[in-house]
């Protein structure tokens, strides 16, 4: 009868020891790794809290104003140059954004401005040719929307409005005019000398309504825009109905420094 027992006993005990054995190889569901078995846990990632946050760009680039009339005698005015100053940007929810800025253009433009000749036996043609160097201050107001494309690469597109400043905006011109020519011009207020258009001819102020675009990768844009003048920008009429507004286009460089 003991040897019986025995027995029993030795086959209990090696058949429990193969069980834990076997259990050993599984963990347990019960002490197992939250971030595995937790159900719950995409929606905690999908439900990220906004949180609000703002970005220092410095923008450089290429810019093109366009000052154009319905005027014949006022020819359209093209200048070219160069953009450069800082832009901060508003971290909005739903990949908007927000941002304003001071950027600096400096443009140079030519243009040649013809009059009808006054003295019949003159041969001379009648016009005056000018040379303008403008610098403007630039403050924009632009929403911008985010795509996310691939890994760190973004599109992105933007619009607003955009406050230009005039600081300068001389006029080297060269006059090509018959004496009788100049003299009336003089008398109907049109200047036949170099002089700086903001304080007799141009306003310094211009609204402008811009829309965008680009891509952006890591600390990195590159962006195109252009913009719309949406005021007329003529601070003394020489003739009724006198209208002259204030287009552009830029393409410019941004890094992002945090």
């Amino acid at each position: 009868m003991g040897k019986k027992l025995s027995l029993i006993l030795s086959i209990v005990c090696a058949c429990v020891c193969v069980y834990a054995q076997e259990v050993s190889k599984h963990p347990d569901l019960a002490t197992a790794d939250g971030d595995i078995f937790d159900p719950t846990r995409k929606e905690k990632k999908e439900g990220e809290a906004y949180v609000f946050s703002m970005g220092y760009r410095m923008e450089l680039g290429y810019i093109q104003n366009w000052q154009w009339s319905r005027r014949e005698n006022f020819g359209d005015l093209y200048l070219h140059g160069g953009r450069l100053g800082a832009t901060f940007d508003f971290l909005l929810p739903i990949r908007f954004s927000m941002q304003t800025g001071l950027l600096f253009d400096i443009a140079y433009g030519r243009n040649t401005q013809h009059w009808r000749s006054l003295d019949a036996p003159s041969v001379q043609e009648e016009y005056i040719r000018h040379q303008i160097l403008q610098v403007n201050m630039t403050i924009p107001v632009r929403v911008y929307y985010t795509v996310p494309l691939w890994k760190q690469l973004n599109m992105f597109f933007c619009t607003g409005p955009q406050f230009v400043i005039g600081m300068t905006e001389h006029d080297y011109l060269q006059p090509h005019l018959s004496e009788k020519a100049r003299v009336w011009l003089e008398n109907q207020g049109v200047m036949t000398s170099e002089y700086d258009r903001l304080k007799n001819e141009v306003g310094r102020f211009a609204i402008q309504w811009s829309i965008g675009g680009g891509f952006e990768w890591d600390r990195y844009r590159l962006q195109a825009g252009y913009a719309f003048g949406l005021n007329n920008i003529v601070r003394k009429k020489v003739i009724d109905n006198q209208h002259m507004w204030q287009w552009g286009w830029y393409v410019t460089f941004c890094y992002r420094f945090n």
